[in-house]
């Protein structure tokens, strides 16, 4: 009868510990997604300022060279991520494509200027940075005008920031909410044991040695968890890659990995601080609080 009961109880620890483990995963699991989203939300705000392109129109009579050599200084420019060269040539022909007819061999010459085409680092995409880049940038003799559509830069900052701020908002609300959730978990599945750590009190047991066990079990489930929840994550994301091919173009596995090893941080720290602070409270409380 004794091992019967032994058996019973064990088996019921080992389902709790499991609950508790798929529990941590779960919530985890959730956290990580929005890491992803955030990543992905950054990464595309990233992507929209830096294709804000800036139309540089050069003077009719400048020779290439002097434009190749403005190219050069542009790209050297720590506000610029890339300019390049449009010929008139080139500027016919793509205005050909838009048209759908030969303008050239209707008016009898090429009106238009040869021009530099100026893509600029997400960090000094908005008007501000930009209205100072543009009137540095007419100087210079060779530039005779340049254009960009300043309502649709200021609408887009707008918007990105509105977004980013919602969705922060979001995770934050969502931390503080799986957190408290993982606490409630751990603090279930110590309450089960309460007995055991009293009975090891009365013998004398010290509250470290009483807490270390219970630690290093909070350590591994919460890593365990974590590990289901990256590896989840990552099935997530090649299921997404498969789905939407353009997400490739805003992925960044650098940020990747951080968000995966903020999502086995968290875990293994919220699980052991969870679990020492129901240790702790248990420790705490007199034999006959143990009923209530």
């Amino acid at each position: 009868m004794e091992e019967f009961e032994v058996s019973e109880s064990a088996n019921k620890t080992k389902t709790i510990y499991i609950s508790t483990v798929f529990g941590i995963a779960m919530v985890l699991l959730m956290i990580g997604l929005l890491g992803l989203i955030l990543v992905h939300a950054n990464n595309l705000s990233r992507y929209v300022k830096e294709n804000i392109v800036l139309n540089i129109f050069v003077d009719d009579a400048a020779h290439e060279t002097d434009v190749r050599q403005l190219q050069t200084q542009l790209e050297s420019n720590r506000a610029v991520k890339q300019a390049i060269y449009v010929s008139k040539e080139l500027a016919a022909r793509n205005l050909q494509k838009d048209l759908g007819e030969d303008f050239v061999k209707f008016l009898g010459y090429n009106p238009l200027s040869q021009s530099l085409d100026v893509y600029l680092n997400a960090d000094y995409a908005n008007n501000a940075e930009i209205t100072k880049f543009k009137a540095e940038l007419l100087k210079n003799p060779l530039v005779k005008e340049v254009k960009y559509q300043q309502s649709l830069v200021d609408q887009m900052n707008q918007n990105l920031t509105s977004i980013s701020l919602v969705i922060l908002a979001f995770t934050g609300i969502f931390v503080v909410v799986s957190v408290a959730l993982i606490n409630n978990t751990i603090r279930l599945a110590i309450y089960s044991q309460r007995f055991l750590i009293k009975s090891m009190q009365l013998v004398g047991a010290t509250k470290g040695f009483i807490r270390k066990p219970f630690l290093l079990y909070a350590i591994w489930h919460g890593l365990l968890g974590s590990l289901i929840a990256v590896i989840i994550l990552v099935g997530t994301l090649y299921l997404a890659n498969l789905e939407i091919p353009d997400l490739v173009i805003l992925q960044n596995n650098a940020e990747f990995a951080v968000v995966f090893l903020g999502v086995i941080g968290l875990g293994i720290f919220i699980s052991a601080f969870s679990t020492f602070l129901a240790v702790n409270k248990f420790l705490r409380l007199k034999i006959y609080d143990l009923y209530r």
